[in-house]
């Protein structure tokens, strides 16, 4: 290695900050971050005193523990859709779930606030699902070569049904391949 090699040098910040983008892209991230915020005011609200001069405001229900499980249970399911995104569909329906419960439950669901933050987490669960795996350069130049061969192999040689299938070209365009493997059109 050489003294002026960039990859011993880099900042431990920036190691870092692609260390978690990597890992970040890998799960569905923010839909663990909002379900996980969701959670925590459907379980402080109902806890909670308000100080306003010498009066106290307290917003206790007679549901308080009821709200407590909902909200420990946001949290669970926001860390497991981080940390075992595998079961992302469950955690997303189970936290919907939760947040519509919410409502009658906990303080019209932590004021609305935890209910619109859990119910978006949950949806944004279901609906993610894991990046595809970039294609070599190798597999997109046999790519063509294999489908002309599968074309040829179920139509026959001659070709006669295969062209039939694929649309044709104008008389007037040339399209003859060049030495690169480009095709010319007129």
């Amino acid at each position: 290695m050489s003294p002026e090699s960039t990859g011993q040098n880099e900042h431990y910040l920036t190691v870092f900050r692609r260390g978690f983008r990597t890992w970040r892209g890998d799960r569905p991230f923010w839909a663990g971050l909002f379900t996980m915020a969701g959670g925590l005011p459907i379980a402080y609200f109902p806890y909670a005193n308000m100080h306003l001069g010498n009066v106290t405001l307290a917003m206790s229900t007679t549901a308080g523990a009821a709200s407590l499980i909902i909200g420990v249970l946001l949290v669970t399911l926001g860390l497991t859709m981080w940390f075992h995104s595998i079961v992302r569909v469950f955690a997303g329906v189970a936290a919907i779930l939760l947040a519509l419960i919410s409502i009658p439950v906990a303080n019209i669901g932590g004021f609305v606030i935890g209910f619109l933050l859990a119910l978006l987490g949950g949806a944004l669960s279901v609906s993610w699902a894991p990046g595809e795996p970039a294609a070599e350069d190798g597999d997109e130049e046999r790519a063509p070569a294999a489908v002309g061969a599968s074309l040829l192999a179920e139509h026959g040689a001659d070709g006669e049904q295969a062209t039939a299938a694929v649309p044709r070209q104008p008389a007037d365009l040339d399209a003859t391949v060049q030495a690169d493997g480009r095709n010319r059109a007129g």
